[in-house]
């Protein structure tokens, strides 16, 4: 085998073997990695820019307009994205989600998603496609997004009290448009929405109930996310997290509530449906209750690096070996051998030892 080192965008290494065209694999179903974790989602962040400033994920203090964002030419394309994206399919991937960034902010999405739509796992089955968007532009994109091939949405919203929202997106966006964008995009036929909201002790944590007795009924399912320490700009302190067990008794105080099973193996959000059957909710508990056993994410950069955490500390350069003579059968054996050396557990041992890390932003990686 040749080896390569391709440097990352923060000057560390990860070390990358190309294997000679006598020594690859074919792609042929799943891969585990070394704690047994198969490999099923991958996270697709298509632009490092958003209209929004969210206090825990794009502070304006350091995201402002003298942040150097990606070039265009440092991006992938889509013909590059869907060339990884195929190779990821036949390791095993069932989901595949765009992120940003603010993913509708990427010109042409649309062409996008039409591309990733056509793809099918070995078994013939369509891929799973979905998107996490602000809202901002969603009503005048859902239907465009429904006739490219778009399946199901998640819509970031931290609240229903325009002030609160507002405080908190930090642009002064109206909460009224994000709703309007929601509804465009049931109307369009994406469902179900998944409306997700961080929570944040003191900031926003009065709104959950408001939250889960608004979206009660509609067929939504808004899930409740604990305050992460993702990235090193957020101001991240335990003190603010709203643990997801208290949630969820906050709202089965008020509205009575019975565990629900997961989905599939690796499901990150905790079930819950109201016990009139008039919906259900969701938590993500990675700060409380870590489930790094049973992730099944790969994530991969606007600048296409691939990072094995949402907590990691550097990447895998992909990019480098596409924009080379890399052919499809030495991209997915590196692909599966990154996968199969993959050991991070972030959010098991988070605590006093990983308190300094250096980790890589989630505006950069999506969430």
């Amino acid at each position: 085998m040749t080896e390569r080192i391709i440097p990352l965008a923060d000057a560390r290494t990860a070390r990358i073997r190309l294997p000679a065209a006598d020594h690859v694999e074919t792609p042929s179903g799943r891969v585990l990695d070394r704690r047994g974790r198969v490999l099923h989602d991958l996270r697709i962040s298509v632009t490092d820019r958003c209209n929004f400033r969210c206090t825990y994920c794009m502070p304006k203090e350091i995201f402002d307009k003298d942040y150097n964002f990606l070039p265009h030419a440092d991006l992938l394309t889509f013909e590059e994205i869907t060339r990884l994206a195929r190779l990821f399919v036949a390791h095993g991937v069932e989901k595949i989600r765009l992120t940003g960034g603010e993913p509708l902010l990427r010109k042409n999405i649309e062409r996008l998603i039409e591309m990733l739509a056509v793809l099918r796992t070995p078994a013939g089955r369509p891929v799973d496609l979905t998107l996490t968007t602000n809202g901002s532009i969603l009503a005048r994109k859902a239907r465009a997004l429904v006739d490219a091939g778009l399946a199901r949405a998640t819509v970031s919203l931290d609240g229903l009290d325009d002030a609160v929202f507002r405080r908190m997106n930090d642009v002064d966006f109206p909460v009224s448009d994000v709703l309007a964008g929601i509804d465009a995009a049931a109307a369009a036929g994406l469902a179900p929405i998944k409306i997700n909201m961080v929570v944040q002790r003191g900031v926003n944590d009065d709104q959950i109930l408001p939250m889960a007795r608004h979206f009660k009924g509609s067929g939504h399912i808004v899930r409740f996310i604990e305050f992460m320490d993702v990235g090193s700009s957020n101001g991240w302190r335990l003190d603010d997290v709203v643990p997801a067990a208290e949630i969820v008794r906050r709202i089965a105080a008020d509205l009575p509530l019975r565990a629900l099973d997961a989905n599939y193996t690796g499901e990150v959000a905790e079930r819950w449906e109201y016990q009139d059957g008039s919906g259900e909710i969701g938590v993500i508990a990675s700060v409380t209750q870590a489930f790094c056993s049973s992730c099944t994410r790969a994530r991969l950069s606007t600048d296409g690096k691939v990072y094995l955490c949402l907590f990691a500390q550097q990447g895998y350069d992909l990019r480098a070996l596409l924009r080379s003579a890399a052919s499809d059968d030495q991209l997915a054996t590196v692909i599966a051998d990154i996968w199969r050396g993959r050991g991070d557990r972030y959010s098991e041992l988070r605590g006093e030892a990983t308190a300094g890390l250096k980790k890589i932003e989630m505006s950069y990686i999506g969430g």
